[in-house]
């Protein structure tokens, strides 16, 4: 599905990645890690299109990217929620500039309600909305385009513990059911771990680690041992030293 190969990127002449090499196969997730600065978002908007890299090579489904792919879906940190238009019309925005017509966008968009428990909503504008209201709105305007690939970039950072935990929740439901790709932009460990099939840490521009999470989309896995353990590692790659971390290194918990 997601193949990167020796990418460099540079914002006026800093560099900030350097020599990404990443593998995600399709229906796979993918959950990338590290501090602030460390070059994770950056990577994210490659991914969507929305940067060029200075060198490399970033292929989805074997083509060539070039720029913003129709398949995609984005959903950031601040939602992106347009506050003038109610909770229907921001999902439908998308399936009218791509020429949908009146009917389909009707079935579309109250399908998307429903999954997400939403449909109460429909009328609402987002000033109206708390967070993990909001969010599921973020997460409808993206899943109504039946996307092939979700980009996540920090989606739950502004949510309680336990609404964010909801959200986690309905990711996994959504991904079970519908088989995409996700990538997801976390500075947080145990969302990493619980959301990521691989987990890629980022230090200082370079993948210092990708571990393989075999307990990925367990039943109550966060009461388990290995999901602590798996933390535990992260935790770890996270405070070394990111000198030699030039080649990736894999780990199984």
């Amino acid at each position: 599905m997601i193949e990167v190969k020796d990418l460099d990127f540079a914002y006026q002449k800093e560099e900030v990645l350097k020599n990404i090499n990443l593998e995600v196969k399709k229906g796979e997730s993918l959950a990338v890690i590290g501090p602030s600065g460390c070059g994770k978002t950056t990577l994210l908007y490659l991914l969507a299109g929305l940067e060029q890299a200075d060198r490399g090579t970033i292929k989805i489904n074997s083509q060539l990217l070039t720029g913003i792919r129709d398949r995609s879906g984005v959903i950031l940190q601040d939602y992106g929620l347009f506050p003038w238009k109610t909770v229907y019309n921001n999902l439908a925005l998308g399936l009218k500039i791509r020429g949908a017509v009146g009917r389909e966008i009707k079935a579309k968009v109250n399908s998307a309600l429903k999954r997400l428990k939403i449909s109460e909503l429909k009328d609402k504008y987002p000033a109206e909305l708390s967070g993990g209201q909001k969010q599921r709105v973020a997460v409808g305007r993206a899943l109504v385009l039946a996307p092939d690939l979700l980009l996540m970039d920090e989606p739950f950072s502004a949510l309680d513990a336990l609404t964010r935990e909801e959200m986690q929740n309905l990711i996994l439901e959504i991904h079970a059911r519908e088989s995409f790709t996700y990538v997801l932009v976390t500075h947080d460990i145990a969302e990493a771990a619980f959301l990521g099939h691989k987990i890629a840490v980022i230090k200082e521009g370079k993948i210092a680690a990708v571990l393989e999470n075999p307990h990925f989309g367990e039943k109550d896995l966060r009461e388990k041992e290995e999901f602590f353990e798996l933390q535990k590692k992260l935790r770890n790659l996270m405070s070394l030293k990111a000198e030699g971390v030039d080649k990736d290194e894999k780990a199984e918990i």
